[in-house]
Order: C-alpha cells, then structure tokens, then sequence
C-alpha cells in the first residue's frame, strides 16, 4: 500500500502544517490580507491547542522570515533557557546507564531533567511571535489569536491518532495530577475515540482559552513579567521547579544574524547559534567536495556529509553517543503569501508531552528543556544555570534561479538530515516540492548506523553499506522512522506548499 500527499499550487499565499487545521486558520489570514508573518502568528497559536504534546505557550524554537521586497532574510531566535536558580546538584546521576527520551545522556535519579517541575526551561515562543507580528503583521495581534481561542474553548477533538499518542504516554500523564485530569479519562485511562460521528470525546481546554485570551488583550508581555507568567512560574515552583517570572521576563526573543550558506548555485539561510544551522551548514560544505550527478549516486554522498557534520556537532555541541529511540515533540509549519514573503517556523516542547506537567494556572503543558543539557559537567552542552538550550530545530529558507523555498521538520535529531536533503533535492536535481517530499530518505543523526528508507533501491542500499552499517525502515505514522517536514516554494508567479506524507494530520492549505 502507497499513502501519498499532494503539492498545493496556486498564484496567492500556502500555509503547510502538521495540523490541517493550523493551516486553515493561517490560510483563512492570508485571505483576509494578512502578510506570511499574520498567518505565522495564527498557525502557531492553533498548533498550541490542536497539537498540545507538541508544541505551545509554554515552549520555544525558532523561525526564518525571508521578505521578498528587500530580499533579506532574517533570523529570529525564541529558544528555551535553564532558570538561573536551577540548581545542579539535584540531577545526580543514577549509574542506571541512557536516559530513555532523546538523547544519550547518562540517566539522572527519577529521571528529572525528562518529566517532572525540575524539567522545566524558561519558553519564549510567544515572544517570537510577537516581535516578528510587530516588525511585518499587517493585522491585530487579538485578530490572529482568535483562532486558536475558539479551538481551545470546543477543546480538541480525540480522534484516533489522538487517542493513540494519548494512550502511548498515559503512566507518565498520570504522574501529575493536572496532566492527568486533562488528558486521561478519570485521571488514570487512555482516553477512548470515538467509532461513529455521533459521539465525540474533547479535551477540556477552557482554561488554556482564557489563558490565550489574555495574550491576545496583553502580548507577550502577559508572559514575560505579566500576572499571567507570575502565575505558571508559581504553578511551577509549586510542584518543584525553578521557574520565576525573573527568568520569564529575561528571556525573550531575539533577531540575529542569519547563517549563510552558498552552495553551487543556490544560497541557503538558516539559524545560527545553539541550533542545528551550523550542522546544515557543515553538511553542504562537506557535500560541495562530493559528485552529485543523480540523486541515487547522491546518498553515500549525504550519509558522509551528515556524519561528519553530526561528528562536529557532538565533539563542540553536545556529548556523543548512541540515540534511544524516542518519539520527539515539535511541530514545524511552512508559509508563504502572494508578495513572496515566507515563514519556516519551528516550535517544540522538546519530548512528546515535554515535562508531562500542566500549569493549572494557565492550563498550558509545560516543556521539559532540560532534557536538552547534558547532565555530565565539564562538556561542552553540560547542565547550568542561566544558560540557552541546545536546540534541534532548522528551519531554512533557500534560492535558486527563479525559485525561493522555506523548509523545516519535526522530529528532533532527525530534523537537519531531512532538511539538508530536501534542500539538495530542490536545488541539486531540481525536483518539484512534489518530487522532493516523495523521494526516499536517509537518516543519519550520531552513533554510526545509516536508517535507510526501504523504498531506495538496492543498489543505493548497497552503496549506503560501504559507508557504514544501515538498516532498513518502511515509513509509517507511528513511529515515524524519518523526520516530518513541512515546505512552502515559490517559482515565477506559482505558489506551492507540501506536507511529509506520512503525517496523519498534516497538509497545506492555499490561500
């Protein structure tokens, strides 16, 4: 059995998201006038509600915004930060060997840097929504979250996949109490779904409505030294984290330089800093030196260029090791208007559910962004207090000829292979975003084995061994083998828009 996507093409704006839903809420501002920045602010807003273990409020990232009347890009940093009171020594390590979540940390006693208030990291992704709004949005900040607050007062809809991602994670959900009363039924069970439209289980999202209601009256700021953030902070610090509205207010999203990537014929921008762009980066200087005639005589190419790019990366970023197989948390959407501005935006709570504790206060799930340091000390990425998390995300803008595309991906470790091999696919063979989202990928994310897609023919598979060892895997909804991404392109006077294909609730949505 094939299950296939298909490209939206128009001659106005693309919104592409994990959640179709997202992307008919940014779609719907497109309509309205809005520029690419406008249906940025909404999409993220209703991923929030409708993707609620993936992303939100309470967590962070970062976004690329290519303007097309100065044709500048601009980097746009809202990464997660440790709290400055975060104290070190309650993460001892247990001798019990990896932590089991996303990285090859050695395991901390009762898994504290994973689940639980001492997870926690200071958010600031409504803050990256808020300064890219006021530098570019066209319409009112309270139009744009009006969405999501209408999504968030029906609550989410528990469909199957819902139910399943629920059910995958409930003993952790359990553990808290208000994690527990808002995504289990009677605070223990896997929620149902429902077999028939006649009946329809929701998750109760009223609080998490009035909190967003408040935002959309007040900004950022409601957050970022607000009533609003003083009261998440104090829910935090009740059940046992560091977080305060000190750390709330100091953290705030930035405007940094872009990481500029020439490559053959094409430019590439991307984050710099503690993300994963200098990892893009690194792997196209590595794939500059290789021959890349087709794309079947290409991936040997990739599987070196991410291997030594990743290698980098563990040696002066992070600590290596071998990866557990762990689902990630992040959503990525893609947009593009009819004036050719674009939006690649990533947000995330890191793990799936990040802390696995909710903010009765303000009814939003919390990340767990400590899981991103390494609690060894004397590393380059070692647990400390005050200090910028090492993020995964890569959202990336791209040109070449006529062309200028917006890429990212969910999906954690795996999220810069995917990116770099779209991009290499857009501008090394010239594939359509159709093209590109079909063709097979590879995944190579640290330790030395090669994830092939078992669509690749058995020559590239056979290629692929002289590098390294590699196995197979067929893609699929859940687990997914693969990152997630999502695109937007605009070639002459066409926009198109894409979604990895194997996302249950993904799509792009035209203007």
């Amino acid at each position: 059995m094939e299950i296939r996507k298909y490209v939206v093409e128009t001659d106005r704006g693309v919104v592409a998201s994990q959640h179709r839903q997202a992307a008919e809420a940014g779609a719907e501002v497109l309509r309205a006038g809005g520029d690419a920045v406008d249906a940025a602010v909404a999409c993220a807003f209703v991923c929030g509600v409708l993707e609620p273990w993936m992303s939100g409020p309470a967590g962070g990232g970062a976004a690329m915004h290519w303007r097309a009347d100065t044709g500048a890009a601009h980097a746009l940093n809202f990464g997660m930060r440790s709290p400055a009171g975060l104290q070190v020594a309650d993460f001892p390590l247990s001798g019990e060997g990896i932590a089991g979540d996303l990285f090859p940390w050695d395991r901390v006693v009762d898994d504290r840097n994973v689940h639980g208030a001492k997870a926690i990291a200071v958010p600031a992704v409504v803050s990256g929504l808020e300064i890219a709004h006021a530098r570019w949005g066209r319409l009112p900040w309270s139009d744009l979250l009006a969405p999501a607050i209408a999504h968030a007062k029906a609550g989410m809809a528990v469909d199957w996949y819902a139910a399943l991602i629920i059910a995958s994670a409930t003993r952790d959900l359990a553990r808290d109490p208000d994690t527990a009363a808002l995504f289990l039924m009677d605070g223990q069970w896997p929620r149902p779904f429902a077999w028939t439209a006649l009946a329809e289980d929701r998750l109760d999202q009223s609080r998490m409505a009035d909190s967003l209601d408040v935002i959309a009256r007040d900004g950022a700021a409601a957050l970022h030294g607000g009533d609003l953030g003083a009261a998440m902070a104090q829910d935090v610090r009740d059940k046992g984290g560091y977080l305060t509205s000190d750390d709330l207010a100091a953290n705030t999203a930035q405007f940094q330089t872009p990481l500029a990537v020439r490559y053959r014929d094409a430019m590439f921008h991307v984050m710099p800093g503690l993300t994963a762009g200098p990892t893009f980066a690194a792997a196209f200087g590595h794939l500059a030196q290789h021959d890349m005639t087709t794309p079947e005589a290409a991936y040997p190419a990739y599987a070196r260029a991410l291997a030594a790019a990743y290698a980098d990366r563990l040696s002066s970023m992070g600590h290596d090791g071998e990866i557990p197989a762990a689902p990630g948390c992040t959503t990525h959407f893609s947009v593009v208007d009819r004036d050719g501005n674009m939006v690649a935006h990533t947000q995330t709570l890191l793990s799936i559910f990040g802390a696995r504790v909710v903010s009765p206060s303000t009814g939003f799930l919390m990340n767990n962004g400590m899981m991103w340091f390494d609690p060894v000390q004397g590393r380059p990425n070692s647990l400390a207090p005050g200090k910028p998390c090492l993020m995964n995300v890569c959202p990336a803008l791209g040109a070449a000829g006529d062309r200028h595309f917006a890429l990212g991906a969910s999906g954690g470790r795996k999220i810069v292979g995917a990116v770099v091999q779209l991009a290499s696919f857009l501008t090394d063979f010239g594939m359509d975003l159709q093209a590109a989202f079909d063709q097979p990928r590879i995944d190579v994310s640290g330790g030395e084995r090669i994830v092939a897609d078992a669509a690749l023919a058995p020559a590239v598979i056979e290629a692929l061994t002289a590098v390294s060892s590699v196995s197979t895997a067929r893609g699929s909804m859940l687990p997914y083998p693969f990152a997630c991404p999502a695109g937007v392109m605009t070639e002459g006077a066409r926009q198109f828009g894409m979604t990895e294909p194997m996302t249950a609730w993904g799509d792009a949505v035209r203007e």
